[in-house]
């Protein structure tokens, strides 16, 4: 569940042309998903609420919204626009939908040659074909337009962090969220890059990105994650109790939980409780399965060792840590 922080851009604004800027059907106190389902072919609507889906990483239904609205009027900038970014945000893009957003961002850049956020689209699909050259060039041509974009330091970040150039991937993210100090996403990339130098500066990023999204889980785990393998198991803790108040399905706190009570604590009755309410979200959890199997083998308990070897390696045969373990046992029987 802990945030996608690859190539794959979503795109946190709300696009300011003229054509978004048309009265939205309103009704005082009415949310937004209760206007649309009064006015279901509302493109001002659709669009308003893709947006908010793609800021909230909500692909589904950024997609269904954009293909509508651009159904209902493919001559609207907003609507194409918002299509393109839906398509590109696809956790499982593939190439031919790669080309269908160049498509449309061509479309836009030739219509609107300034457009910067058209420009960064089209610069992020070069990325996803690993054209950097293209990629960069387009992000140049942005900048050149708007020193301030915030979005193009992101993807310039990104295309430096692939290539390997971990520095200049985070001084982008760095200018990028001086650009925009309550966007939480570029945080969030800074503390990924540190933690994966073991860089315990990675939780000051963290932490950054937690207070400005207080009730995000997937922010949560990233901070109690982090304060976790850099020995504050105890704040690690409180995180992760915060984040099942908050989402109850979060089966990876468990699973956190169970690891620091099974490893760190040597509790573990406890980390089986921890590991089993994981379980009972997510039964195909393979490391809570194991770390039980683990657990069995302390308490001298082979059969339900094997067990729980056994459901691991259900739901991935090759999980290498489980077939060890087997190994050793079967020798011993």
């Amino acid at each position: 569940m802990k945030v996608f922080l690859g190539i794959v851009l979503v795109f946190y604004f709300v696009l300011s042309s003229c054509e978004n800027k048309k009265a939205l059907p309103s009704e005082k106190g009415a949310s937004l998903d209760s206007l649309l389902l009064k006015y279901p072919d509302s493109v001002n609507l659709l669009v308003k609420h893709g947006e908010l889906a793609l800021n909230n990483f909500k692909y589904d239904i950024a997609i269904a919204d954009a293909a509508k609205a651009f159904r209902l009027d493919s001559s609207r900038t907003d609507t194409r626009m918002l299509y393109a970014d839906a398509i590109c945000n696809n956790p499982a893009i593939q190439n031919a939908d790669v080309s269908k957003a160049q498509y449309h961002y061509k479309k836009l850049i030739d219509k609107e040659p300034k457009n910067v956020r058209a420009l960064v689209g089209m610069a992020n699909t070069y990325s996803f074909r690993q054209d950097y050259d293209n990629s960069f060039k387009y992000i140049n041509l942005a900048l050149k337009i708007n020193p301030k974009y915030r979005n193009a330091y992101i993807l310039k970040g990104s295309n430096y962090r692939v290539l390997g150039n971990l520095k200049l991937a985070k001084a982008s993210y760095e200018t990028a969220v001086q650009q925009d100090p309550s966007f939480y996403g570029g945080y969030l990339m800074l503390g990924a890059l540190n933690e994966s130098q073991k860089d315990p500066l990675c939780i000051e990023y963290y932490t950054t990105a937690a207070q400005l999204q207080p009730s995000n889980p997937d922010v949560l785990y990233s901070l109690a994650y982090s304060k976790q393998i850099f020995g504050k198991e105890k704040e690690a803790t409180v995180i992760y109790r915060k984040m099942l108040k908050l989402d109850n399905k979060y089966y990876e706190a468990n699973f956190q939980l169970g690891y620091m009570k099974q490893f760190i604590d040597k509790d573990l009755d406890s980390a089986l409780y921890f590991y089993n309410a994981a379980l009972d979200v997510e039964p195909r959890h393979i490391e809570s399965n194991h770390n039980i199997g683990l657990i069995y083998e302390d308490k001298k308990d082979i059969s339900n060792a094997l067990l729980s070897y056994a459901k691991a390696l259900k739901y991935n045969p090759d999980f290498e840590l489980t077939k060890e373990r087997v190994a050793v046992l079967k020798k011993r029987l």
